[in-house]
């Protein structure tokens, strides 16, 4: 969902990449609540951080503690934020966690 905000959001500004440490398949549920505010997850696939191994990033953002604890050091990421966001895997309500998304990006400062 992080991804799809990002692209939707700043697709224009920046490029957008987004993995994680365990991947496994994109959420229905995923899919579905995002849709209800238009943005497309339906063609996204669930990657590996290990796709990107050797890339420089300008920013990385972790949107879970178990991301955060598992992710790998990513060389050349010059400013990492955290935002401690619930598993959607482990949470029935995944628009809470769009909308935590939502607000999130809305209120940060790119500086």
């Amino acid at each position: 969902m992080a991804e799809g905000w990002f692209r939707h959001r700043l697709g224009s500004q920046f490029e957008v990449f987004s993995a994680g440490t365990k991947p496994s398949s994109v959420r229905p549920e995923a899919i579905q609540v995002m849709a209800e505010v238009g943005v497309d997850l339906s063609g996204h696939r669930s990657k590996s951080v290990d796709e990107f191994a050797g890339l420089a990033f300008d920013w990385v953002f972790t949107v879970c503690d178990n991301a955060r604890e598992a992710c790998p050091v990513l060389p050349g990421a010059a400013r990492r934020v955290h935002w401690s966001l619930e598993d959607p895997h482990t949470v029935d309500d995944f628009r809470r966690v769009r909308d935590e998304i939502t607000r999130r990006l809305t209120e940060f400062r790119w500086e």
